[in-house]
């Protein structure tokens, strides 16, 4: 997938999935941010959590094969995780064999909007305040005062004195606190592995692949003023977005070191606070993404990902695949779905 635009066009489209799209960001992708609980009663975790530091390896790579298959095709998948610890040094060298063998590696899936004719900057001023409440109240009028109380601390912690957040839809006021406090805590949300990743596939000279799902807005401007104009029910978002943040920093850090010294079996024990789902809800059950198709947003994602990677292991003697884990392990994800078609996988 190409790339590369000029600096309003992105502009406009990295805009355009904040209205369609802001859960899955805040989620991190529902894709990376938790993990399922599959079996196992997590241990007492120790107060504040060490983050790893230095090179680390990672998880190793589930190996998917097919019994039917007699040309020995396999599809290894790197399972991601977010949010890691900002200072890992990341290397893979099961992942640099697996990439030296291959001749394709498929990303995860990109959500695309596309701007129809009336892009560029012309845009630009239809997005100013495109955060804020579209009733004019603060936070303080539509978040329930023992919530509110709550946050207040947080905000002063992670945030600081920045006023403008308290005119912000509760949705965005959370996705501000929770990367603020990652920032704050050593973590890095996202933007981690696939790069990394990237950059392993170009220097053996492997292609990339990277499903796609289009998001189309044909008059971009009329949705933006109707996504500010649109309430949504943002307060769960709100409430478990505090909810992980008091509880579940120590739980982030732990998950992040098991990720980076490739403790699977930890990875599947330990127990989250689901603020993504919440979060996810807000804007996808929206009547602004409800009529946009959103509803089926989830179901094209899997679709994609899933079409691509079967396309590639039976055309490749061997492919590799970057997939968020929790897709990997959780029992209706990704993975499962293979297995359900006739794929056997065999974990790390």
């Amino acid at each position: 997938m190409q790339r590369r635009m000029n600096k309003p066009i992105a502009t406009i489209r990295k805009a355009l999935l904040a209205v369609g799209v802001t859960a899955w960001a805040l989620s991190a992708a529902a894709q990376t941010a938790s993990l399922p609980v599959l079996g196992g009663e997590p241990e007492p975790v120790p107060v504040e959590e060490v983050l790893v530091t230095g090179q680390q390896p990672g998880p190793g790579l589930w190996k998917v094969t097919r019994p039917d298959d007699a040309s020995g095709h396999v599809l290894w998948i790197l399972g991601t995780h977010g949010p890691l610890p900002r200072k890992l040094e990341w290397r893979s060298r099961e992942l640099e064999e697996a990439l030296a063998g291959s001749q394709q590696v498929i990303g995860p899936v990109a959500m695309n909007a596309k701007v129809g004719p009336l892009g560029g900057i012309t845009l630009l001023p239809s997005l100013i305040g495109i955060r804020d409440s579209p009733d004019g109240l603060g936070l303080e009028d539509v978040v329930p005062a023992d919530l509110y109380a709550r946050w207040l601390p947080l905000k002063e912690r992670y945030i600081g004195r920045d006023s403008d957040v308290e005119g912000w839809r509760p949705i965005f006021a959370a996705q501000k606190l929770y990367e603020s406090a990652l920032r704050k805590s050593g973590l890095e949300r996202s933007g981690v592995i696939w790069p990394a990743v990237e950059k392993l596939a170009r220097r053996s000279k492997v292609p990339v692949t990277e499903p796609e799902v289009g998001i189309r807005f044909d008059e971009p401007r009329a949705a933006i003023k109707d996504f500010k104009r649109t309430p949504l029910e943002d307060l769960d978002c709100f409430a478990k977005t505090i909810e992980r943040l008091e509880s579940d920093l120590d739980l982030m850090r732990e998950r992040a070191n098991a990720w980076a010294m490739g403790d699977v079996k930890r990875l599947r024990q330990l127990t989250y606070v689901d603020n993504a789902s919440a979060c996810i809800t807000a804007v996808l059950d929206s009547r602004f993404m409800q009529e946009r198709g959103a509803a089926e947003w989830p179901e094209l994602r899997a679709v994609a990902w899933l079409a691509a990677v079967e396309k590639a292991f039976a055309a490749n003697a061997s492919t590799v695949a970057v997939l968020s884990i929790d897709q990997i392990l959780k029992p209706d994800g990704y993975v499962a779905r293979l297995r359900a078609k006739g794929y056997l996988v065999e974990d790390p």
